[in-house]
């Protein structure tokens, strides 16, 4: 499964595919660029290409600020009154956990490659030095943003609904008195006050850690500085003790702190006190192609990131410039990175309010109808057997996928089951469940992707559960992180043979397969929308069969029966597709292509959309985030349409349709359209061929999505937002919603499953 020798990666569409820009070291940015090499072999060099893009620069949105464009989409519905307050708190809170992930990924790249002078141009145009500039520009104002959202409409609002949140200097000496006490016997004993002086170096700062920095005096009037880290064991929102029936009152942990700074110095003089946050590069290199132990390297690597360098330090504005310079020099931060933010800093941990018993602020729980892959008479093999399933989560319920294995591991004619797993979550079924069906005595191989950038610390835990229990546990491949969800059921069964007579039954295997848009996880399939397919079509199984051959053994198949395969083939075959529809626009033909993704990002692909559009087809796109394609460009891109839609449920599928003549054909897949996720990650693309399914995913997960005029922002020619209205006095449609008053109107209503469907082949 290694890309043909000839197939040349430009450095660009490389770094953008490990994550973040400039992820080379400096030595390996002199020697050239990484190839993909053998299964567990060293990585191989080759000389770098001089950077190419055949179209103007002024026709690519860049990547990072179309990033940033999408949190401000998700800032929108925090100030968006249609939602419950709680809710307009949680997509709040959303934004600031998004914005430290961008600095510890992607800006942090943006800074090595500032540090190493390493100069490159992205698509459209900009140098390092300029995007940096250009990104602290745009966090600048939404930061401001978050603020006046903040303290201007959420704060107040929160105050009339019932939920305080008061600074120190508001409260009664009664109250004050209850969390001196509370701060004495919970809080004071966890904290450590630590000096900066010539007898005391400058401390630590660990990433993502919010602090206080505290100017004291001694008696003899000499000033010194003292770091308080905020321990990240308590609550960031300390609830005042109350009442019953009284209104919910918090104070955040740093002012309370602060407040009592004096036990902490006892006989110094309290003088100032400031807090600060520090978020550094996250994005450690795993030197697998070195490491004789993979699980080692990446908990090594795991520890090293608490020592990553500062990329973004985010300070009190009301801070003095004196100790501003005393961070500075300290942290080693450029001067970009510092943010002069007014307090809360850290708004992320607002996400704590969401735990409230206050229904009445909160959505309205959503339960999918319970659903069940039998029907009466016949167990899960016998329905898949009958037809294609496919579920739309969160609008159908994720149990059946729980279901699934579990009838596999209580079957005694199922053999074998192999499956990947790449975010499962803390708490997963499916782990008890696999090893349940190695102690039954069945095959069980996993692949656990222990390079999921967040959470490697809990899928290693998982692979140590899995090989205790004697499963066949492989980590990933060498140079590529394991994307494809899919999981494989091998079966003894009674079977028909084609060369034997009708009606003479033979004992054979027979395999069953589940794919998905989305991860093996019980959390956020309630909140992700994604697809999930159940199929035992011979062809589909032989090709997952042989991906899962390849991933715990070798490969060099480069050509599978329906599945295309990053990263051989699955860019090749949505380029064979595109070229389709140009072919059927030239011929004057109908020619139509919709597309469902996450992020759009990659070179090539976009300016093969930009030649489809160019030859008079019809292009719509639903892109949730990044997309960096400009749409509306008379007689370059004039014939694309692109929305993002930001609601409820976090937009996760990955669907293609191609119109092919008024023959369509839709494809699913686990990949974006990213470099990253065509060139240096494993993912599926798999066809979807029940016509009543087909039709099924266009009308729910495509045309209700072009069709909303609620949540949906269209993307225009210079690349701003623009929310998508009604007409003629029509009422908004909210495609999300739309879904679920079908589902709740009918336990049938527009389900996924067609009921009569032909047989698989």
């Amino acid at each position: 499964m290694v890309p043909p020798d000839n197939q040349e990666i430009d450095q660009q569409q490389h770094n953008e595919s490990s994550g973040k820009s400039g992820r080379f070291t400096p030595n390996q940015r002199r020697r050239g660029r990484r190839e993909i090499g053998p299964r567990r072999g060293k990585k191989a060099f080759r000389p770098a290409a001089q950077t190419k893009f055949s179209l103007d620069p002024s026709l690519y949105i860049n990547r990072e600020l179309s990033w940033l464009e999408f949190n401000e989409r998700v800032l929108e519905e925090a100030r968006d009154t249609r939602h419950p307050l709680l809710e307009r708190v949680k997509f709040l809170s959303i934004v600031g956990s998004n914005l430290d992930e961008f600095f510890m990924i992607r800006v942090a790249g943006i800074q090595e490659q500032v540090r190493a002078n390493y100069v490159e141009l992205s698509p459209d145009g900009m140098t390092p030095s300029q995007q940096l500039k250009a990104i602290h520009d745009r966090v600048s104002i939404m930061v401001s943003e978050m603020r006046d959202c903040f303290w201007k409409d959420l704060h107040p609002a929160l105050a009339a609904a019932g939920i305080h949140l008061s600074k120190m200097n508001e409260l009664r000496q009664e109250d004050r008195a209850k969390l001196a006490d509370l701060f004495a016997r919970e809080i004071f004993p966890v904290l450590t006050p630590l000096a900066f002086d010539p007898g005391h170096p400058f401390p630590y700062i660990s990433n993502m850690s919010l602090n206080i920095a505290a100017v004291v005096s001694t008696p003899a009037g000499e000033e010194r500085f003292a770091r308080v880290k905020v321990p990240d064991v308590i609550p960031r929102l300390v609830q005042i003790p109350n009442g019953d029936g009284q209104p919910v009152r918090f104070v955040w942990l740093e002012d309370l702190i602060s407040e009592n700074l004096g036990l902490l110095f006892p006989g110094m003089n309290i003088k100032e006190s400031y807090v600060f946050r520090v978020t550094r590069n996250a994005d450690m290199e795993i030197q697998e192609d070195e490491a004789e132990d993979l699980i080692n390297s990446i908990e090594e690597s795991l520890r090293m990131r608490r020592y990553g360098s500062a990329v973004r330090v985010a300070v009190q504005n009301e801070m003095p410039a004196r100790i501003r310079d005393i961070l500075t020099v300290n942290l080693d931060v450029l001067p970009d990175g510092i943010y002069e933010l007014q307090p809360p800093l850290g708004i992320s941990h607002l996400m704590q309010l969401l735990s409230l018993p206050r229904p009445d602020l909160k959505d309205a729980p959503y339960h999918p109808a319970p659903l069940s892959l039998e029907e009466e008479g016949e167990d899960i093999f016998a329905a898949m057997r009958r037809r294609d399933i496919l579920l739309h989560s969160p609008y159908d319920s994720f149990s059946p996928v729980v279901q699934f294995i579990e009838a596999a591991v209580n079957d005694p004619n199922v053999l074998a089951i192999k499956q990947t797993l790449y975010r499962i979550g803390k708490e997963s079924p499916l782990i008890p469940l696999l090893i349940r069906a190695a102690e039954n005595g069945k095959q069980v191989a996993v692949l656990v992707e222990l390079k999921a950038r967040f959470d490697e610390e809990n899928n290693i835990g998982w692979a140590k559960q899995l090989e205790q229990a004697g499963i066949h546990v492989v980590y990933g491949l060498v140079g590529l992180k394991t994307h494809a969800k899919m999981a494989l059921i091998v079966r003894k069964e009674q079977m028909e043979s084609p060369n034997d007579p009708p009606g003479v039954r033979k004992e054979g295997l027979r395999r069953y397969v589940h794919l998905s848009t989305g991860n093996y996880n019980m959390i956020t399939a309630q909140i992700y929308t994604d697809l999930s397919y159940f199929t035992c079509r011979k062809d589909i199984a032989e090709d997952v069969t042989e991906v899962f051959n390849y991933l715990t053994g070798y490969s060099c198949k480069d050509a599978y029966r329906k599945l295309a395969v990053a990263p051989v083939s699955l860019r090749q075959k949505l380029t064979s597709l595109i070229d389709r529809e140009i072919a059927a626009a030239k011929a004057g033909k109908t020619a139509h292509i919709m597309m469902k993704m996450n992020s759009l990002t990659d070179v090539q692909m976009i300016e093969k959309l930009y030649d489809a559009s160019k030859s008079g087809v019809t292009t719509d796109l639903i892109v949730r985030g990044i997309c960096s394609l400009r749409p509306g460009i008379k007689g370059i891109s004039d014939n694309i349409k692109v929305i993002s839609i930001v609601g409820r449920f976090l937009e996760h599928s990955r669907v293609f349709y191609f119109e092919n003549s008024g023959n369509p054909e839709m494809y699913l897949s686990s990949a974006d359209l990213m470099s990253r996720n065509l060139y240096r990650r494993v993912e599926l693309m798999f066809p979807i061929e029940d016509s009543s399914i087909i039709a099924a995913v266009r009308l729910e997960v495509l045309d209700y999505a072009l069709s909303d005029t609620s949540r949906a922002r269209e993307l225009k020619s210079d690349g701003r937002y623009m929310r998508v209205s009604p007409q003629n006095g029509d009422d908004a449609t909210d495609s999300q919603y739309a879904i679920m008053f079908a589902r709740t109107k009918s336990v049938n209503a527009k389900r996924l499953i067609p009921r009569e469907s032909p047989p698989p082949a």
